[in-house]
């Protein structure tokens, strides 16, 4: 326990271009954070001046759920008039982690800034300026402080959010192009100009669009695309009875592109899908068929030919009740995967909900991924 001590008084930090990061937790070696918390309050009533340790203790606090505590150590530290400047910013900077985790956003808003005006742009304040607005649905400003981080592609995808927010039509537009700008592959950006122009009918700008986009993200995620339009125009054309119709021009433009670029599996699978909620569905069975000779494994499209297949076999009523639910189970398969950390989906995600890793969603081609 005296070797951690000494440890934390020559400081914690692990980012060296940081004055205030430190370690979350300080938990020591034999994970006995109550015993920590005893020994610690007993140097701190010995020796008021170490201000590491104090810091320290208030982490440790906060680690057990104890915020008021904490936030009472950091109140303390900083009411010392002469305290060093960058203890006193470390200070502002946990008690601002302190009320982000209490769920007291303006409190911990107030203390970040108050950091940020004693050491400027530090990297570990901006981080968490970034993901506070982030999470306050400010999402210019939280672009603004992942730009001043200097990582681009969040700062595209909240510019992408803020346009999405937007009530004036051309200020959307403006933040979606600057998106781009700032992030060429930012697929956000290019699958909302997508589904506006769908929304409009403008297929020119859509077919130009499409383009555009399919050459500018990551080969990897070109999926999200069309996965992301077909889910935004399930959403929005659903009538009644649950059906929707896909308008036959954007299926058109779709396989035009989609045919003209190197074939995959995944491609081969979207022209099916976007011939088949079209009505084009012999037109769709020729596409899946050419996603099961590159991969006979390949799940989805056996479930659409399956689909599509019912209506031309003659079946029992049970028979058909019983393979009815099990084609509705079928589809509740989450078919996205994060690559990172496994997390599975069924809809689309930018940023790993658990992770927290942007663009690191994937296609689970087979079941057993």
């Amino acid at each position: 326990m005296l070797k951690w001590i000494k440890k934390l008084k020559r400081g914690s930090s692990n980012d060296k271009s940081s004055l205030v990061h430190s370690d979350e937790g300080f938990l020591p070696p034999s994970q006995d954070t109550f015993s920590a918390i005893s020994e610690l309050s007993r140097v701190v009533r010995n020796n008021p001046d170490a201000v590491e340790i104090y810091l320290a203790l208030g982490n440790l606090f906060r680690s057990q759920g104890e915020l008021e505590r904490a936030i009472q150590i950091r109140n303390n530290l900083i009411a010392r008039p002469q305290l060093n400047k960058q203890f006193k910013a470390r200070a502002w900077f946990e008690l601002g982690i302190d009320f982000k985790r209490a769920g007291i956003h303006d409190r911990a808003h107030s203390a970040f800034e108050q950091a940020y005006q004693i050491t400027g742009e530090d990297p570990a304040i901006l981080k968490e300026m970034a993901r506070l607005y982030a999470e306050t649905n400010d999402f210019q400003k939280a672009a603004k402080y992942y730009g001043l981080l200097d990582q681009p592609l969040p700062q595209a995808h909240y510019l992408v959010k803020a346009a999405l927010a937007a009530n004036d039509e051309s200020q959307s537009l403006k933040l979606i192009n600057k998106s781009i700008k700032i992030y060429p592959g930012c697929v956000e950006a290019w699958l909302e100009l997508l589904c506006q122009d769908y929304a409009s009918g403008r297929w020119k700008a859509f077919k130009s669009n499409l383009q555009k986009a399919l050459s500018s993200v990551e080969p990897d995620l070109r999926f999200v695309l069309l996965e992301g339009l077909y889910q935004f125009i399930r959403k929005n054309s659903q009538n009644k009875d649950r059906t929707f119709v896909i308008n036959p021009d954007c299926a058109k433009v779709i396989v035009e592109i989609l045919s003209s670029m190197e074939q995959n599996l995944i491609f081969s699978y979207y022209c099916s899908i976007f011939l088949k909620e079209s009505g084009q569905l012999e037109q769709s069975k020729q596409w899946l068929e050419k996603s099961l000779v590159m991969d006979q494994q390949f799940w989805p499209a056996r479930l659409e030919i399956l689909d599509i297949s019912q209506s031309e076999q003659i079946m029992t009523e049970s028979f058909k009740t019983q393979l009815t639910f099990f084609t509705q189970k079928a589809r509740l398969v989450k078919r996205f995967v994060c690559r990172r950390c496994g997390l599975k989906r069924e809809h689309i995600f930018f940023l790993c909900p658990r992770c927290l890793s942007w663009h690191s969603i994937s296609f689970r081609t087979q079941l057993t991924e």
